[in-house]
């Protein structure tokens, strides 16, 4: 479950607080605290400092009509969203220096919901690593500011060379911003280089340029890189090519998760389990490393079924499978069909596995299923094998055949190699 953020929100139009208290409320990850005055907004920020994680707040307040509060927050070090009801080109560019995150002007219901988007983005970007490439120091601290303004995580480096070292300490980074014209190795030579062990959905590249040529950015595109941008550019046409650029990553991200998922479990499907266990199984076997092979089976569900519908059926298969995967989180898990599960149990011989398969049989004889108000027992039967014999298949045949076996010994068992 994902960690519920705090934010303050001042605001003194009971109009415009009362579609904001609803745009709120349809976000379970946001919790709002809010205020309706100056005075009001530093109380809300002395009772809740501790726990604020960003600010959306009006610009003119009947007790602070220059925007005083939006200083106050900035000073705070809080991450602050400006509202305001008029569009002024010189007060915004004003705002956006002293580090706001982003100016939003109320036009309607969608700019409300683009505000609570940012925060949203903002508490997604805390975890999303971004590597600056950029030879200019003062260039290069610049960038650095405005990824920092939106809680990226953010390394740098000087040219493309030193991009690559920083990568591999750093693979999980997801974005990477770098400039044309450097030593060493220039943003083209980067890009071609990056995009040979890179692809487009693993590592989003955008470049820049100071120079003239119009054609640097289609150049910059058919080399590989995601977007371009000219320099000098606008802080919001920036937040917003890196903006889209992000999502549509994790677009991508999470349609290759769902395809990789149980469609009524939520849990791994089968074909994704053989594709990451059998990387697991040859590393094991080339290491001389112990693999646990486990198939557990849920007893008599077809008699679930029959007795109490497919409905009480399918909410067992869910609580099953988020039990498996509550416990064996730290490991490879999958609906492999029906009521059937894999699992594999990288650095467990076959005596620790079976203890600790045992231990989760006993868990889940403990947590019924409810039909209504009556409770409906589950049970397994599980094979574990940690014999790594020609391929994983075979593996799994093996533990297939202890399963066998805990059925025919009356279910509700656990057998291994033992």
């Amino acid at each position: 479950m994902e960690e519920i953020k705090k934010i303050l929100v001042v605001e003194d139009s009971q109009m415009v607080m009362k579609v904001i208290r609803h745009v709120m409320n349809q976000e379970p990850t946001i919790e709002a605290v809010y205020a309706e005055s100056f005075a009001e907004a530093k109380q809300r920020y002395e009772e809740e400092q501790d726990d604020l994680f960003a600010a959306l707040v009006d610009l003119n307040l009947p007790d602070a009509p220059d925007g005083e509060v939006v200083d106050y927050m900035l000073d705070l070090g809080v991450p602050t969203i400006v509202l305001t009801g008029s569009f002024d080109e010189e007060r915004r560019e004003e705002l956006l220096n002293k580090g706001i995150v982003d100016y939003v002007t109320k036009e309607g219901r969608y700019s409300y919901a683009y505000a609570v988007n940012m925060i949203n983005r903002l508490r997604k970007n805390q975890d999303i690593k971004v590597l600056v490439v950029e030879d200019s120091t003062t260039s290069r601290s610049f960038i650095c500011e405005l990824l920092r303004r939106h809680l990226f995580q953010v390394l740098e480096a000087g040219d493309g060379v030193e991009a690559i070292k920083v990568l591999l300490q750093h693979p999980e980074v997801k974005l990477l911003i770098t400039d044309y014209n450097m030593p060493n190795m220039d943003g083209f030579e980067l890009v071609q280089a990056l995009r040979g062990k890179y692809d487009k959905s693993d590592l989003i590249i955008i470049g820049l340029s100071a120079e003239g040529q119009g054609s640097l950015s289609a150049k910059f595109i058919k080399n590989g890189a995601n977007d371009f941008l000219p320099k000098p550019f606008y802080h919001e046409e920036f937040h917003c090519r890196v903006m889209h650029n992000v999502e549509s990553l994790e677009l991508i991200e999470q349609i290759k998760d769902a395809a990789n998922r149980d469609h009524l479990t939520k849990a791994y499907n089968r074909r994704y389990f053989f594709e990451v266990g059998e990387a697991m199984y040859a590393q094991a076997k080339e290491k001389g490393s112990p693999l646990a092979a486990v198939i557990i089976d849920i007893d008599h569900f077809k008699k679930i079924n029959d007795t109490h519908g497919h409905e009480v059926g399918d909410l067992a298969l869910k609580q099953f499978s988020d039990c498996l995967t509550e416990n064996l989180g730290r490991f490879l898990v999958a609906r492999a069909g029906g009521e059937e599960f894999f699992a594999l149990l990288p650095g467990l011989d076959n005596e620790k596995a079976i203890a600790f398969i045992d231990k989760l049989r006993e868990i889940i004889a403990s947590n019924p299923v409810y039909a209504g108000n009556e409770a409906v027992p589950i049970t397994f039967s599980a094979g574990v094998s940690n014999q790594l014999l020609g391929n994983l298949d075979e593996q799994l045949n093996m533990a297939d055949g202890y399963l066998y076996r805990a059925k025919e010994a009356g279910r509700n068992l656990v057998v291994g190699d033992d």
